[in-house]
């Protein structure tokens, strides 16, 4: 051993000298065998702790060996630590690796004797059960330090009892287990303890069972988890359990990452820094540099605060580790580059200070010692020539870490006093009409404010002066006002919103913008204000498919197949929030139309697809499986069944308030049975399917519908079955179909289901469509349609000599380049098969114009006109008005669009 080394050692640690005098012979074969200039490695490490315990059968054997194990490398750690010979992420990643091993061979070493006693634990549905050891702290983080204590937390996967002659509930075996863990590790004996286990992190702390079940401890998170038990899951690590462990963190992550942004996690640090900050004057830990002011603790904070406000839309934000998570903060630009630095830098400096302390006598403490001859050992071992000089540098990092803290979770109730402080009521009465102001006044003054709780109302006072400067700043801060009212009404009891705004003025300033143009998006606010949640944390980005897809999956995996009322709130909330999201980026970041058309059709394409699995899923488990026409078992993923999407849908059209049009084609063997216990036809399943579609897209609920689904465009209209089998649906289409029903085909479209049944149906659609028709026939046909719509559906004559415009069904709207983009489609798709590709318009018409049917100029001038009209009902219905527009406004685009329907279809008119 360097002797110089030797005596840094020992200068650092009254502990080390004790672990030296009775070790000193085991100590110097160690450091011959593994240098300690060098580190360890994980599986040295658990390699390390195996060998040490191996064969051994005796308790007290078995705890004296892995006691003295701990000791030897407690004094190689702080050697390493005392010469600067490893740095602070090594040094807690080794103890970390160390501590994960005791537990898992005291694991292994309870075990034999309870399962000798007892039997394997075995759950009612037949699987072996994990002991699920959850790490918590700096555990969980690997991050522990030199003398920590571990946070442990038990549970286990399912419910069951053991498989011995003697047989117990499988909790009671747990909690057996649990406490012999317990009992092998932090039992203190003459060699000293191994690690103090520390379970009050659990559900309801030392008052509830030392072991829970998964469904337990999701019950608890669920019903009464508090804001700092989502703080301490952040670092949650299973030690133990394999996937029966990996399934129940899954399962915590909603708790502690919400999906949208959550402001509420400022209030809940101001709440827990309060708490902290009491104890501290209590026990005066002033001195205290985790607990203290600018301490380890505040950098923590400052960096879970970010991870539970963003953590949900931004995952590289759920590591568990400081240090790490304080570089993805400088990536996503929540801290700038040099903040991240000086926090890094001073956290780094107080951990080291941390383990200086803590070496001195192997004890949890983080206080700076007062004994004079301790300060002087501790000031050695940091480098200082004097206490002062240490004090002075340890008070300039806590004073940048304290600044951060502050800047970051300043109340801005007090931060904007100054205008609370305006006569803002005074600009309001002189900003509104004598109408709109006495609804003000009605607010302030009724039933509803007097009660409301005083917590509720003093956050309402905090939130109507920041509201009412922005709504003075626009252009129409009546209409404004008079939108938001009911959503103020609607969520002031609810004040976690309430914070989220105050919090997040960018989003209460979109939030303001967004009534003074669409009272459709207040409305749906204020009658559905859980949408809030995600509304409010949008980057007003369009969704991208994959992500929605990817959303919806994971909310839904957490319901059970027969719970359909979560089920139907998560799919109607899920759509909600998405289309909500939509028309912000429509209205804010004026997304383009084809583009907000994409993604409305896409929410609704998820849906579809998400809804049919459930549906399949349910029937499946209690009819089981049907046949498929050739004679093979269905399974979910060749389900033989499929939903084709018409009109707006298939299309890739749909706007805001649209219904969505569909049709239900099967190809299951109808007369052969399914192969559940309780067995129905093909028919039958392929019959309950689609109504259970059905009634988890439609059902009315709190939460109101998915969407409107319209079936009558199935073969036979109302009059026809639900679902058809595909041979029945060529069938119709060949001999049967009128040729309305065909112009319908060419926006037809596969949307969900079976891959092979899509690709059959696309093919038969192209060859419907492409076959050969008389032009007159067709064009006597789309014309006699066309009348008839505009007749029932157009503006009456009165309203026509009035000026009025219907955007959609008048002459020269939106129906019209509809009805020409079937015309070429059914005309001459029969010479040309490409014109049958797309289902939606705007590719047909270039494809016409690419064919030669149009010209490249009526092609793009009728797409304008298109678009534009498109643009418009999309505006008109975030403005929730009807499609009636003045004329004169829109006479040159119903010209072009005019012009060339006599050209195509109307000559003679």
């Amino acid at each position: 051993m360097d002797q110089q080394q030797l005596e840094k050692t020992l200068r650092a640690s009254i502990y080390a000298t004790q672990v030296y005098a009775l070790y000193q012979a085991q100590l110097e074969q160690d450091h011959q065998q593994h240098s300690y200039s060098k580190y360890l490695s994980t599986e040295e490490i658990f390699q390390c702790a195996a060998s040490h315990v191996k064969d051994i059968t005796d308790e007290m054997t078995w705890m004296k060996a892995l006691r003295i194990l701990r000791a030897r490398l407690m004094f190689r750690w702080i050697w390493q630590d005392a010469n600067q010979l490893i740095d602070v992420q090594t040094l807690t990643r080794e103890l970390s690796d160390f501590a994960d091993a005791a537990i898992q061979l005291a694991i292994s070493f309870a075990r034999l004797p309870l399962v000798e006693k007892y039997g394997e634990p075995i759950s009612y549905d037949g699987e072996l059960q994990e002991f699920i050891v959850i790490a918590m702290g700096k555990l969980g983080a690997q991050e522990l330090n030199l003398s920590s204590d571990i946070d442990l937390i038990f549970a286990y996967d399912a419910q069951g009892e053991t498989s011995g002659r003697k047989k117990i509930d499988i909790q009671q075996f747990f909690i057996l287990w649990g406490q012999k863990l317990i009992y092998l590790l932090d039992h203190v004996t003459a060699d000293g303890f191994i690690f103090r286990v520390d379970m009050r992190l659990r559900p309801w702390g030392d008052g509830s069972p030392l072991a829970l079940s998964y469904a337990a401890l999701e019950k608890y998170l669920i019903q009464h988890g508090r804001e700092w038990e989502r703080y301490a899951w952040i670092k949650a690590r299973a030690v133990t359990g394999g996937q029966q462990a990996a399934q129940l963190l899954q399962m915590t992550r909603p708790f502690v990452f919400r999906r949208y942004v959550d402001y509420s996690a400022f209030e809940a640090m101001r709440d827990m820094k309060a708490l902290i900050e009491r104890e501290v004057t209590r026990r005066q830990l002033q001195d205290d540099i985790k607990l203290g002011a600018g301490g380890i603790r505040e950098v923590e904070f400052i960096v879970q605060v970010f991870q539970l406000i963003y953590g949900g839309s931004k995952t590289e934000l759920q590591d568990r580790q400081c240090l790490v998570n304080l570089n993805h903060l400088a990536k996503a630009e929540l801290l700038t580059s040099q903040e991240v630095n000086e926090l890094t830098t001073a956290y780094l400096f107080l951990r080291r200070i941390e383990h200086a302390i803590q070496a001195l006598n192997d004890q949890q403490t983080q206080a700076l010692p007062v004994d004079d001859e301790l300060r002087q050992r501790m000031i050695d071992t940091l480098a200082f020539t004097s206490w002062s000089e240490f004090i002075a540098v340890l008070n300039q990092q806590r004073q940048i870490v304290n600044n951060q803290f502050k800047k970051l979770i300043q109340d801005k109730s007090v931060a904007d006093e100054p205008i609370q402080g305006r006569n803002l009521e005074y600009d309001l009465q002189h900003a509104l009409d004598p109408d709109s102001y006495q609804v003000v006044e009605r607010f302030w003054s009724g039933h509803a404010i007097k009660k409301l709780p005083a917590k509720a109302i003093e956050r309402l006072k905090v939130f109507w002066p920041l509201c009412i400067e922005l709504v003075l700043k626009l252009d129409h801060p009546d209409v404004a006002l008079l939108r938001l009212m009911p959503l103020i009404e609607s969520v002031m009891r609810r004040t976690v919103y309430l914070v989220m705004l105050i919090e997040s003025r960018g989003a209460l300033q979109r939030l303001v913008k967004m009534a003074e143009v669409s009272p459709w998006i207040c409305e749906e606010l204020t009658q559905y204000p859980v949408l809030l949640d995600e509304f409010l944390s949008t980057d007003f980005e369009l969704p991208h498919r994959q992500d929605l897809q990817d959303t919806l999956r994971h909310q839904l995996l957490r319901i059970e197949v027969d719970q359909v009322e979560d089920q139907m709130r998560i799919l109607r909330l899920f759509k909600k929030s998405s289309v909500l999201n939509v028309a912000a980026s429509d209205v804010l970041a004026e997304s383009p139309l084809m583009k907000v058309s994409d993604a409305l059709t896409d929410i609704a394409e998820v849906c579809v697809q998400a809804t049919l699995h459930l549906a399949y899923q349910a029937v499946a488990r209690r009819y089981g499986y049907p046949l498929h026409q050739h004679g093979q078992r269905c399974t979910l993923d060749h389900n033989g069944f499929i939903v084709v999407g018409y009109g707006k849908l298939g299309g890739i059209e749909l706007g805001y308030g649209s219904d969505l049009d569909v049709v239900f084609i099967h190809q299951l063997e109808e007369q052969a049975d399914t192969d559940g216990t309780k067995r129905i036809s093909g028919f039958e399943f392929a019959l309950k399917v689609a109504q259970r579609f059905m009634s988890l897209m439609t059902t009315q609920t709190l939460d109101g519908r998915v969407y409107e689904i319209d079936t009558r465009l199935r073969p036979s209209g109302e009059a026809g079955v639900l679902v058809t089998s595909l041979r029945a649906y060529q069938r119709y289409q060949l001999h049967n179909a009128w040729l309305w029903e065909h112009q319908a085909l060419v926006r037809a479209r596969c949307i969900a289901g079976d891959v092979q049944l899509r690709e059959q149906f696309e093919q038969l659609r192209c060859d419907i469509l492409t076959q050969p028709r008389d032009v007159n026939v067709v064009r006597q046909e789309v014309l006699n349609m066309r009348e008839k719509m505009k007749s029932h559906l157009g503006s009456t004559e009165q309203q026509k000599k009035s000026g009025i415009f219907h955007l959609k069904q008048d002459a020269g709207g939106i129906v019209d380049i509809e009805f020409m983009a079937q015309y070429v489609v059914l005309v001459w798709s029969g010479a040309k098969a490409d014109l049958a590709r797309y289902s939606d318009n705007v590719r047909i018409l270039e494809d016409a114009a690419t064919l030669g049917y149009l010209s490249k100029t009526e092609a793009q001038n009728l797409i304008q006109a298109y678009l534009s009209e498109r643009a418009e009902s999309h505006r008109l219905a975030l403005a929730n008005h009807n499609m009636q527009v003045n004329a004169t406004d829109w006479q040159p685009t119903r010209d072009i669009v005019c012009n060339l329907w006599h050209r195509l279809i109307d000559p003679i008119a």
